[in-house]
This record gives C-alpha cells, sequence and structure tokens, in this order.
C-alpha cells in the first residue's frame, strides 16, 4: 500500500496487515522444518550472538568470509546475509563474490548496511552492493535508511540518532521505492515496505536499543525467513515479530541488557507457533 490515501486505501492497509500477521505461525514451522542454510557475513563485534540466535530460531548458520569459500558456501546456502558492520576491501570483494553465486541461483539476498551515513567507505559500499546485487531486504535502522536516501546528519558510529519517531514507515517505503525489494527500517516500532504495500511492527522491548548486536541478530532472522518465505514482504515482517515476541519474553526473565541476550537466545529457542498466533501488533502505516 501507499501512505495515505483514502477509506479503500486504509481498508486494504487493515487487510495486509492480518494477512501478514496470520502468516507469522507458517513461516515460523517452516524454519524449524527445514532448518535453512543461512550463509552470514557477519559482523565480528555479534558474530557469536548471530550464529546463536540463527540456530536458536531454527536455522544453520555459516560463516564464510574468504572469497573461494565464501563463493562454495554461497552454492549450498538458501539465503545470503551481508552485513557492514566491520567492513574491509577484501570483505567486500568477497561479499560481491557470493552475491553473484547466490543471484544465479535465486537465492534471497538480505544486505545490513552498518553505519551507512558514518562513514563515506560504509556509505558507497552500501550503494555498490544494492547497485550490482538483487538485494532481496534491505534491513537498516532509521539513520542508516536515511542515509541511502541521500539525508546526512543521521547516524554516529553505527548508531541511529534519527529524531523522528515516527519516520520508520516514511523511510521504509521509500527505501522500498529506491531499490526495489524490500526495506525492513527498525527502531522504536518497525515498518516493513516493499515499492507498493508497508505494514508496523509493534513488538520488541527498549532494552533493545542498548544491546550491541540486535540489529545484526534480528537480520540473520530475516535471512532465515526469507529462504522459507516468496513473500519477502511477509517474510521479513515475521522475522521481526518473532525477534520481538522474544524479546518481550526475555525481558520479563531478565535484569536488564547485560542478561537480556541470553534470556533472548532461549525466548528464540523455546519460540512456539501458538505464541505467534493473534493478537500481533501488526498494523497499517
Amino acid at each position: 500500500m501507499t501512505v495515505g490515501g483514502g477509506s479503500s486505501d486504509q481498508a486494504g492497509a487493515r487487510a495486509l496487515a492480518a494477512g501478514v500477521a496470520e502468516q507469522v505461525p507458517a513461516l515460523l514451522a517452516a524454519v524449524r522444518s527445514r532448518r535453512p542454510l543461512v550463509h552470514i557475513f557477519a559482523n565480528f563485534v555479534t558474530m557469536q550472538d548471530v550464529a546463536r540466535a540463527t540456530r536458536a530460531v531454527g536455522a544453520l548458520p555459516v560463516m564464510a568470509l574468504a572469497g573461494p569459500d565464501a563463493e562454495e558456501i554461497a552454492e549450498q546456502a538458501d539465503a545470503l546475509v551481508l552485513s557492514l558492520g566491520t567492513p574491509t576491501a577484501d570483505r567486500l570483494d568477497a561479499m560481491h563474490a557470493a552475491g553473484r553465486r547466490a543471484a544465479a541461483r535465486a537465492v534471497p539476498i538480505v544486505l545490513d548496511p552498518v553505519g551507512a551515513g558514518a562513514t563515506t567507505f560504509r556509505t558507497t559500499a552500501a550503494r555498490g552492493l544494492l547497485a550490482h546485487l538483487p538485494v532481496a531486504v534491505i534491513r537498516a535502522n532509521r539513520g542508516e535508511a536515511a542515509a541511502l536516501l541521500g539525508q546526512a546528519g543521521r547516524v554516529r558510529g553505527v548508531e541511529s540518532v534519527a529524531p523522528e519517531p515516527n519516520a520508520a514507515a516514511t523511510l521504509a517505503s521509500r527505501l522500498a521505492a529506491a531499490y526495489g525489494g524490500v526495506a525492513a527500517v527498525t527502531g522504536p516500532s518497525d515498518a516493513v515496505a516493499d515499492p507498493k504495500r508497508a505494514v508496523i511492527i509493534e513488538h520488541g522491548h527498549p532494552w533493545l536499543a542498548a544491546v550491541s548486536g540486535a540489529g545484526c541478530m534480528v537480520t540473520a532472522l530475516v535471512g532465515a525467513f526469507c529462504a522459507v518465505g516468496g513473500d519477502r514482504l511477509a517474510a521479513a515482517a515475521a522475522a521481526l515479530v518473532c525477534f520481538g515476541v522474544a524479546a518481550e519474553i526475555a525481558a520479563r526473565r531478565a535484569a536488564g541488557p547485560g542478561t537480556l541476550v541470553p534470556a533472548l537466545l532461549d525466548a528464540l529457542y523455546h519460540l512456539d507457533v501458538e505464541r505467534t498466533r493473534h493478537p500481533l501488533r501488526v498494523k497499517e502505516p
């Protein structure tokens, strides 16, 4: 859907949100039963947590970073996740090589443009990957999304400092229109959009903002769900819902961000289909 419009547009948006929410249990069950192999170019800072979260939800992570190894793994993987968390020239070359192999097999590619807007190197690297690879989903925070759209001053280090609290839906829709795939923009609330549709997801917990690697973990889950779901918008939204619901469960057991991560991994592992049924907080922009 497009943001704005009359009552028929609003009714269509509500139907879309309900339809996306209805697909979450089946997509989680598919990840658990099919156990997709997710090839992840992970951020060195968060690599271990990313691997654990991917396994906890039911998928199989592999982190092949060297060029020839990455290309060979890309021939086997069910999804490819590219993170710019700790980029180097060699890693970028390997990302492009693995991406070409994945593209040749029509395997979904998910990009996490970590720190786009913070430096010219990162912004150029993200735009280069988007220009040369058929990226299925961009998973970004609000500052990174704004930077990819040419808006400056929204990222400090690799953290978003975009001031608008309700900017996610607009940014996701514009980013999807600009690059032609799905954009998942995360923050206090999350938005997932393709060039014609958009939904808002209101699951999660404020402590996630204090966890280094929360975005990296959810990006890996987006890859896992895209590996089993043909509708990339629904798959990305389902990943965000499952991660957010697990964070809410984990926060009830944790004392703060330091104990949230192990509780989150437990919650992802024990998350069952019934936990992801209605009522889910998925709505129209």
